[in-house]
């Protein structure tokens, strides 16, 4: 535990070292805003890829958010498909003012384009490009993506990643048995005229959303094992380590601590934050705090997304709830790698508030 303590403690250095390179963030209480977070009347999230599929699913309603189940296909021989992923595709509206944004991009492509088919979904409607970090079930379908919908797409359509190491190298399994994991190549972007913008400060999407930036460490919380990352740069592809860390960690492989994470957040009018996290490696509860000080508002509507507590410890688990529960959001909607021991817990403490979701279905606020 020690051990595990004095690297965490160590790479916590690194994100104030990183945060403090690119500007920081502004500090304080809910109220000193480092943005002006636009607000919308409504805004739908449609499940492109997830891990489970319901057939029998029903419509539902809790507190005000309403979720829909997919449309049956037309065609009986085909059906949507599942995988450990996530793709999110976001529809918010003001007034007559529509926008669209993608967020992810699931494992593999071929998942991606059956899902889209079959709930019509329309990549010319695309204002921007979002991936939440640097993991391969959340950016394994984009390059298929931009293949093959790229000329259908606005011509200076960017995508924004939060952070430098989202292009780092990373390996699953412990040292001595790392297998791959995969790196997204800004060249690859590149030769398909996408532009890349890191977002590790907080930034306004398409006057609609906007994302946290890097995201603080101060609950309670901690990085569950997954990935280890691989700093620095081979053959042109990777990460620039001078950007945020100290030279001495470039060609490094150490445990992730997801850096560049950040979540896509909406104000819904009169309702308050719809904060998107899709994965939480770096804390839930920490990555609501940072929508609520970097746009002023205090008001949670709901949480949505992956929380990545399924590999949880059980006391652990009970706290982090807990934790959520003292946010107070209308909703909590948990999606792929939350975890279904983090569903029955959700449940126990807060049973008012959980929605569940399935492949496909479509989850509206607002009005």
């Amino acid at each position: 535990m020690n051990k595990y303590m004095d690297r965490r403690q160590f790479l916590k250095g690194t994100a104030t070292a990183a945060a403090v390179a690119a500007g920081g963030l502004q500090s304080g209480s809910v109220g000193a805003a480092v943005l002006e977070a636009p607000d919308v009347d409504q805004l739908s999230i449609r499940v492109l890829v997830d891990s489970s599929y319901d057939l029998f699913f029903r419509p539902n309603k809790v507190n005000g958010v309403a979720i829909q189940p997919p449309p049956r296909a037309a065609d009986f021989r085909r059906s949507l498909h599942n995988e450990w992923g996530l793709s999110l595709w976001l529809e918010s509206q003001r007034a007559a003012e529509q926008r669209t944004i993608m967020l992810d991009y699931g494992y593999s492509q071929n998942v991606l384009f059956n899902n889209m088919e079959l709930l019509g979904v329309d990549p010319r409607k695309l204002d921007a490009l979002v991936v939440s970090h640097g993991h391969y079930d959340h950016f394994g379908g984009l390059l298929g993506f931009l293949d093959k919908y790229r000329a259908m797409l606005q011509p200076g359509i960017k995508l924004y990643a939060g952070g430098e190491d989202n292009f780092c190298h990373r390996l699953n399994g412990a040292p001595g048995q790392f297998s791959d994991f995969g790196t997204l190549d800004r060249r690859e972007l590149a030769a398909r005229n996408i532009s890349a913008v890191l977002a590790d400060k907080p930034t306004v999407l398409v006057n609609h959303a906007f994302t946290t930036g890097q995201i603080k460490r101060r609950s309670m919380e901690r990085v569950l094992p997954n990935t280890h990352v691989e700093f620095g740069m081979k053959n042109g592809v990777g990460c620039d380590v001078g950007q945020y860390l100290s030279a001495d960690m470039a060609g490094k492989t150490v445990p992730d601590e997801h850096l560049h994470e950040h979540a896509t957040c909406f104000n819904i009018k009169g309702k308050g934050l719809v904060v998107i996290s899709s994965c939480g490696h770096v804390g839930i509860v920490n990555s609501v705090r940072q929508a609520q000080e970097v746009s002023g508002v205090e008001k949670v509507h709901a949480i949505v997304g992956g929380f990545h507590l399924g590999p949880a410890p059980k006391d652990y688990l009970v706290d982090v709830v807990a934790e959520i529960k003292k946010l107070k959001p209308d909703v909590l909607i948990p999606m792929h790698c939350s975890g279904l021991n983090f569903i029955q817990e959700a449940r126990n403490q807060m049973p008012d508030n959980v929605l569940v979701t399935t492949t496909g279905s479509r989850i509206t606020f607002g009005a």
